[in-house]
């Protein structure tokens, strides 16, 4: 029996998701223009409403005419699990390509030359990796059936989640035949970033564009200008949702110390982040969330776009995303398969600092860019630390120069060596002016927005320029009531004391980092390591934190409360085995008595001795200039020498403020060289982990 294209996608559909399900108001529409018609289209559609349905179906109808393999290109392969285990019951063989599988090429490869592969989904870093390019791609590259661009706004400089990777795509697409079907997707992108991926993705793109209201979610906006006061209602209302939800912070430190603070309180709770913690599993995390055993994710936007777990109850921010559009892709998380759900944003005193850095570190320096490319053109190839060895940048900062120097040209990489291309090449100021002003005013957009009076939901989906856009009736707002903005006194001075001792560990370094060595190699020998510290809060946060903050720029000297918190810790909470049996500080040119003052103090109080044993041997760059572990450590062993004579019990080596540790690491090294058993770091703050975290 025949039947029409309609009802032959209808029945893959049944086999899919079930016999009861149905095509969403636009779903075959956008499967047809690119199985049927062959076309270029850009699906912009709210979370949850299907866009990876579209290209499953369009891939089977495709390869049932006997088109290629489907070229799918994402950043989300680790949480696209569920759906390719969806796409395998209507008998798409779905494979990827990824450095954790590296085991599994040569099979795929093989399926790949066989034609037994339906779909290939890979990240766009993998555009650049050279197995990829002269192995894998020349097996498809003439007989691709359909290319998927997902998380389409990742291509547009003005999307919330530029990703300069993205740019090979274009490239890519630039030399597929006319005939070829390409499908972009994606839930956030306003007519600034349409026109621009209609710009990229070509002439004739077809643009199927829905309603963005999510009819189940309940808006509301709560402000709360301390920590503790927000701490404080997460632990008294969280109980009052019965299914399970996230909670997202900005920064890899808030996320876990608020999962620590809810873990207190009782509740099933996990951090998520990106960050160099080795003792979470994400993935392990994912699929406990999924089942249940998980309740309440505290999570950075690692956990965002393609994260599809659709009995989500609720999404609380604990801080302001810096843009309405990221917050609308991260609220898109609740209420995808339920009747109502909440998004409730939190924010506080410290949003616009984060923020501030945020959009401040977007982007590489022209100084930056203009020293990585004199560096390279006065060497014949460099390893990326070779290159923060001779480039004072961060590592995260370098690696984002090399990539955008690598996709314009600039700069080649074989075997990971970096290299100056003859291409002649000048930074785009205009361009990094012109979107870190549009980040500025998103962020201003933002701030509005907290403060607003009127539905919610209407004033984000006017920022994505939803033309349909009219009062939700849902929103606190609109309905004049929600979650209440007052918390218990007493639980607001329970979570502050959980923030004034909130302590941080502080672990001792084992390497010396490339370039520089003062044992015969990189490894710093036990013998002259630092022991195990600690730090007393993170540096402007609620708690400790911001007298740290207070002394240090505004008093110039840090108080005795201080002091005695110190004390008390070091002595009823930590207790460092074998104790410290004298007290040394690091000195500064700039602030000679700060450190020394306090740590003299801390010693009475815990009636052991002060010893000044280091001193500054000529005026150095302030610590947080340095902007990689080479400056930092050099930073310090060219300006800091240490008494030839001192004390040879364990000393508590104090400063003020921790960053990357290479000035207590360091010191320990000299202090230990000289005899002394054991250096415990101790440290009144600790910069904020302010990682982008993707």
């Amino acid at each position: 029996m025949i039947t029409s294209p309609y009802q032959h996608a209808l029945s893959l559909l049944h086999q899919m998701l079930g016999k009861d399900k149905q095509f969403r108001l636009g779903q075959w529409e956008a499967i047809e223009a690119v199985a049927i018609k062959k076309q270029r289209v850009l699906v912009v559609q709210r979370t949850g409403w299907g866009k990876s349905l579209v290209y499953f179906l369009a891939t089977k109808i495709l390869r049932q005419q006997e088109a290629g393999p489907t070229l799918l290109i994402s950043p989300l392969l680790a949480l696209m699990r569920n759906q390719i285990e969806m796409a395998k019951k209507i008998g798409i063989n779905a494979v990827t390509i990824n450095s954790s599988n590296q085991s599994e090429w040569k099979t795929i490869e093989s399926q790949l030359a066989n034609d037994q592969c339906d779909l290939i989904l890979i990240s766009p870093e993998r555009l650049n990796n050279p197995h990829f390019l002269d192995i894998v791609l020349p097996i498809i590259g003439g007989r691709i059936g359909l290319f998927v661009v997902d998380e389409a706004h990742c291509i547009s400089d003005w999307g919330h989640d530029f990703r300069p990777d993205y740019r090979r795509i274009v490239r890519i697409l630039q030399q597929l035949p006319p005939n070829i079907p390409v499908l972009g997707t994606t839930a956030t992108a306003n007519n600034r970033v349409i026109e621009d991926i209609q710009t990229q993705l070509g002439p004739n793109l077809q643009i199927f564009r829905g309603r963005l209201d999510r009819e189940s979610l309940r808006l509301q906006n709560i402000r709360l200008k301390t920590q503790g006061e927000r701490l404080a209602w997460l632990a008294e209302n969280l109980s009052k949702f019965s299914g399970s939800g996230i909670v997202y912070c900005l920064t890899v430190a808030d996320t876990k110390m608020v999962a620590e603070w809810l873990k207190q309180k009782g509740y099933s709770v996990a951090a998520y982040h990106a960050g160099e913690d080795h003792q979470i599993n994400r993935i392990e995390l994912e699929d406990a969330f999924l089942r249940n055993e998980i309740k309440i994710m505290v999570a950075t936007v690692a956990l965002g776009m393609g994260f599809d777990k659709p009995d989500i109850q609720f999404v609380i921010h604990f801080q302001r995303p810096g843009s309405v559009i990221a917050y609308y892709q991260q609220i898109g998380r609740a209420g995808r398969e339920l009747n109502r759900s909440y998004a409730i944003l939190l924010s506080g005193a410290e949003d616009d600092d984060i923020q501030d850095y945020f959009i401040q570190t977007a982007f590489p320096s022209a100084q930056t860019f203009s020293e990585i490319i004199c560096a390279l053109e006065n060497n014949d190839g460099l390893f990326l630390y070779d290159i923060l060895s001779k480039v004072n940048t961060n590592k995260s900062m370098a690696e984002k120069a090399l990539k955008m120097l690598e996709i314009e040209g600039a700069v080649g990489r074989t075997d990971n060596i970096y290299f100056r291309t003859p291409n002649p090449w000048q930074p785009d100021l205009q361009r990094i002016e012109r979107v870190t002003a549009q980040r500025q005013a998103e962020l201003k957009q933002m701030q509005e927005y907290v403060g607003y009076q009127g539905c919610l939901m209407e004033y984000l989906l006017k920022a994505l320029d939803d033309d349909q856009a009219a009062p939700c009736g849902r929103c606190a707002n609109c309905q004049g009531k929600g979650f209440s903005n007052n918390v218990s006194p007493d639980l607001a001075k329970e979570a502050n004391a959980f923030l004034e001792n909130a302590f941080i560990p502080i672990q001792p370094r084992k390497q010396f980092p490339a370039g520089v060595s003062l044992s015969g190699n990189r490894s710093i020998p036990p013998e002259y390591r630092n022991e195990e510290g600690r730090s007393l809060s993170h540096y402007g946060d609620s708690g400790w934190g911001k007298w740290v903050q207070k002394g240090k720029y505004q008093d110039h000297h840090f108080s005795d409360e201080l002091v005695k918190a110190a004390a008390k810790y070091i002595t009823e909470t930590w207790r460092p085995s074998p104790p410290p049996e004298w007290v040394t500080a690091i000195p500064s040119t700039r602030h000679p008595t700060l450190v020394p003052d306090f740590a003299t103090r801390l010693a009475q109080t815990l009636g052991i001795p002060y010893f000044q044993v280091l001193h500054r041997i000529k005026s150095h760059q302030e610590q947080k200039l340095m902007q990689n572990s080479t400056w930092q450590a050099r930073n310090v062993l060219d300006t800091l020498e240490v008494e030839k004579t001192i004390p040879k019990g364990a000393v508590l080596l104090i400063d003020d403020i921790i960053d990357s540790g290479w000035t207590l690491t360091m010191a320990g090294y000299l202090i230990r060289q000289q005899g002394c058993t054991a250096v415990y770091p101790f440290t009144l703050a600790k910069a904020s982990e302010r990682i982008t975290d993707r």
